[in-house]
């Protein structure tokens, strides 16, 4: 059985491996961080956003949340947001969900999970707004499915209608967000071409 002390002899072995391969990496690292990309991301322990990208520490700007989501009155979420914005002067936004989204899940499920059911509302409203469609998807699985797409696209539209970003775009800054998902069957990603960026 794994215990606490195993997560610290991993990180002991992997500060270890980095430092032989570049041996000045943590005092670069540790004089500022510049990413080019804010990941906006599912909390799910499957799907490691600097890992999926091939990116290190210090190259990818990181907020996770159950099901991925950008909600107009979610400090938390816009504070990140803003600061990668603002402060870091990030180019992308990338919301990333992924199929087989536990929240999803739970979203659509005619009970009661707790507390979470409030932070869901939003995507039941808009299981809800979508249904017709989403039942015409085949079976439970193709409507899930298809349920986590609408979910990316409609974080994406709500990033682009923050203040921040909107702000971000009147100053003529270089700011682009991305919609993907993220097969945890194949751990490879999918961009669903709902891009939103400045038009030059």
């Amino acid at each position: 059985m794994k215990t606490v002390k195993t997560l610290f002899d991993n990180n002991r072995q992997w500060a270890a491996k980095i430092t032989q391969s570049n041996p000045l990496f943590f005092q670069q690292l540790a004089r500022q961080q510049s990413p080019k990309y804010l990941w906006i991301g599912c909390a799910d322990s499957r799907v490691p956003a600097n890992e999926i990208v091939g990116l290190l520490p210090g190259e990818l700007f990181v907020h996770r949340n159950v099901a991925n989501l950008v909600i107009h009155t979610d400090m938390n979420c816009l504070s990140v947001l803003q600061y990668a914005v603002d402060v870091l002067k990030v180019r992308h936004v990338i919301v990333c969900g992924h199929y087989g989204c536990g929240g999803i899940k739970a979203a659509v499920e005619e009970r009661r999970h707790g507390l979470i059911d409030n932070w869901l509302r939003h995507i039941r409203d808009l299981y809800q707004r979508n249904r017709a469609g989403l039942d015409k998807a085949g079976n439970r699985a193709a409507m899930i499915h298809r349920l986590c797409e609408l979910n990316v696209k409609e974080q994406v539209i709500n990033a682009s209608n923050t203040t921040i970003v909107q702000d971000a775009w009147r100053r003529r800054q270089d700011l682009s967000i991305h919609g993907w998902i993220y097969d945890i069957h194949d751990g490879l990603l999918k961009d669903l071409a709902v891009t939103v960026g400045l038009k030059r």
